[in-house]
């Protein structure tokens, strides 16, 4: 019967941390288990992953291309008839509501395209327009954030 008085480990549930290097009584003495000589033997000896035995690596074989502009400026896109569909007269469209009707799902900055038609007037805020939306736009009767 267990209680608290005579609680034990199970079989195998304790074990002795590995003391290398602690002379040739501890059975891992003079080479510390590392085998003889060569590289791996030694401190510092460990290879990277992607190291092929001095042969030219992959990374450096494959031709390189291009490269990725990290100023780019990456607009989330509405289309008009989007804004068509989701919107009332007299709604102001602003990135806050168009989050909320589940147009846009990113935080950065939103262009609103062209494509499709805008029958109703809304009046928009916080946005960038390409041309042929902001002349759909203010053909419509609504308002843009015009400088």
């Amino acid at each position: 019967m267990y209680n608290l008085s005579n609680l034990t480990y199970g079989k195998g549930g304790v074990k002795k941390k590995k003391r290398v290097a602690r002379g040739s009584g501890s059975g891992l003495g003079k080479t510390a288990g590392r085998g003889e000589k060569g590289q791996k033997s030694r401190s510092g000896g460990a290879k990277p992953r992607y190291f092929e035995g001095g042969q030219m690596p992959l990374y450096r074989r494959l031709p390189k291309r291009g490269f990725k502009n990290i100023w780019k400026v990456r607009f989330e896109v509405v289309n008009l008839k989007q804004i068509d569909q989701k919107y009332t007269d007299g709604e102001i469209v602003n990135p806050q509501t168009l989050k909320e009707k589940n147009i846009i799902k990113g935080n950065g900055p939103i262009k609103i395209l062209g494509d499709g038609n805008l029958t109703k007037k809304v009046t928009f805020e916080g946005v960038v327009f390409s041309k042929s939306a902001r002349e759909k736009i203010e053909n419509s009767g609504g308002k843009t954030n015009a400088e």
